[in-house]
């Protein structure tokens, strides 16, 4: 998806400070006074807005004209939601996509950073209280139809995140695209650099409380991941893994006897 911008549009830097001007002054407008003029001057600075949302108050929104908002999306007080790269006046070709229906709970916080950084949510999708999404530099992160992120979840790299259609995360889980390098004892480590292959979570998957997902990793479809699990290696389709790290304990595609 490629956002366009308008011809004969001010700088970035000025762009950047009206857009910040005029969300400031409408975002603690309270109640349904303020959703209805929230929405109204967001049609103008988004690129694009749909019908029937309801942006809350106390929602913060950075660099509007790189995010697109479908119909019926709620999103919750607290809420942060930035189209900028690192230099927020230069944001490269970034986006941010709500589908329909998508409903963000309260203080979620969905970034980008850097240059073609993505961030695209399908119909559906719920991101429930403090959700952190933060995608960077040329990496995305894609979540499928009708998914579910638990409370506190983190998904973050430049390594690309692909969650499927119809999973559930539970609260307080880390999926985390990148790894970093560290064999040169004489270097430090934040010196070292990483490395950043990419997670892909595949339909119909639920992932216990507090699971972990590193970079890597492949969860094949209708895959349960136990509470507390550390996932460090590719899951087989209908698997039931758990522990640290996680193993495979039995298979739901096989009859019960």
């Amino acid at each position: 998806m490629v956002i366009k911008e308008p011809k004969n549009q001010p700088s970035n830097h000025k762009l950047y400070h009206q857009e910040s001007i005029l969300t400031a002054l409408v975002e603690w407008i309270p109640r349904t006074p303020g959703i209805v003029l929230r929405n109204w001057i967001y049609r103008f600075l988004f690129a694009k807005m749909g019908d029937s949302v309801r942006i809350k108050s106390g929602v913060e929104f950075v660099q509007p004209r790189h995010i697109e908002i479908g119909n019926n999306v709620t999103i919750n007080r607290g809420s942060y939601i930035s189209g900028a790269g690192t230099n927020k006046t230069k944001p490269g070709n970034n986006s941010v996509c709500l589908e329909d229906r998508v409903t963000l709970g309260a203080n979620v916080q969905i970034n980008t950073f850097g240059n073609n950084s993505r961030i695209y949510l399908s119909k559906g999708v719920i991101l429930d209280r403090g959700v952190d999404l933060r995608s960077l530099d040329q990496g995305y992160i894609m979540i499928g139809e009708s998914t579910y992120i638990g409370p506190y979840t983190c998904l973050a790299g430049p390594g690309p995140i692909k969650i499927g259609k119809s999973c559930l995360i539970g609260s307080h889980s880390g999926i985390y695209a990148n790894n970093h390098n560290f064999a040169d004892s004489q270097q430090k480590i934040v010196d070292q650099g990483i490395t950043c292959q990419g997670i892909t979570i595949k339909d119909d998957c639920w992932l216990g409380t507090g699971v972990k997902v590193l970079d890597g990793v492949t969860i094949s479809r209708g895959s349960v991941i136990g509470a507390g699990a550390v996932v460090t290696k590719d899951i087989p389709p209908y698997s039931v893994a758990v522990g640290v790290p996680a193993k495979v304990i039995s298979q739901r595609n096989k009859p019960i006897s």
